[in-house]
């Protein structure tokens, strides 16, 4: 499983292509554990999320988004048809940013506690 790393997802440098060669399907849900405290109070440090390339995006949804040379887990906003991503703690306010729809990865479609405790497990539509 790869793992948050600050603010950004440090994946392997062809990650896309290595999705699409695996046994796994390139829209297959895939988990990743959240490292750093940018997304909370929603995300708590540690907690895993559930990223699906096919779900939908909307306004104010959790998405994982292509950056410079990585990715990214933010909420995306939808202004004036201007897409924004923007963490949830006012501590890194100073990182939102506009960003192209294409750079949209996924969708955080599920939350779970790393102690694997069914009762902590949110859904995200």
């Amino acid at each position: 499983m790869e793992q948050f790393k600050g603010t950004q997802v440090n994946f392997t440098p062809d990650i896309k292509k290595e999705l699409m060669e695996s046994s796994c399907s390139g829209t297959e849900p895939f988990a990743l554990q959240v490292l750093d405290d940018s997304m909370e109070p929603e995300f708590k440090k540690g907690c895993i999320i559930i990223i699906d390339a096919s779900a939908t995006v909307k306004h104010e949804c959790y998405v994982m988004a292509s950056v410079e040379n990585g990715y990214i887990f933010r909420q995306l906003l939808i202004e004036e048809d201007k897409y924004f991503i923007a963490p949830l703690n006012d501590a890194y306010m100073h990182e939102k940013r506009e960003i192209e729809f294409e750079a949209l990865e996924g969708v955080i479609v599920q939350q779970a506690s790393p102690k694997g405790k069914r009762s902590e497990r949110k859904r995200y539509e």
